[in-house]
């Protein structure tokens, strides 16, 4: 995000927070006055934004995101092949024991 999009959203929180209709020339106006330079097109499109959509449901609604983790998905049920060809978890663990240090010359104190 741009600091002009930024400081035309704070501008556009602020004119809302006071209850002032908000329009391109306001933005333009608070940007000004806070001395934050950016590209000419920002103020006239949050305006025609806040025109379209109502900010106060704008901020209401951040948390209803779907950027949420939540709870894991449950497991898919298991093919009948895949079961049947995946090693038992025994003998994975008695493959990883016999492999030794001393098999890659690996020891500290050789």
């Amino acid at each position: 995000m741009s600091i002009g999009e930024l400081a035309c959203t704070y501008a556009c929180l602020i004119l809302t927070d006071e209850g002032i209709p908000i329009t391109a020339e306001k933005i333009a106006t608070l940007l000004k006055a806070s001395n934050v330079e950016c590209e000419s097109y920002w103020p006239t499109l949050f305006s025609k934004l806040a025109e379209k959509k109502n900010i106060n449901d704008l901020i209401l609604n951040v948390g209803a995101g779907g950027g949420v983790g939540g709870a894991p998905a449950a497991a898919a049920p298991a093919v009948r092949g895949a079961v049947e060809a995946a090693p038992p978890a025994e003998q994975k663990k008695e493959e990883i024991e016999e492999e030794s240090e001393e098999e890659f010359g690996l020891g500290l104190f050789d």
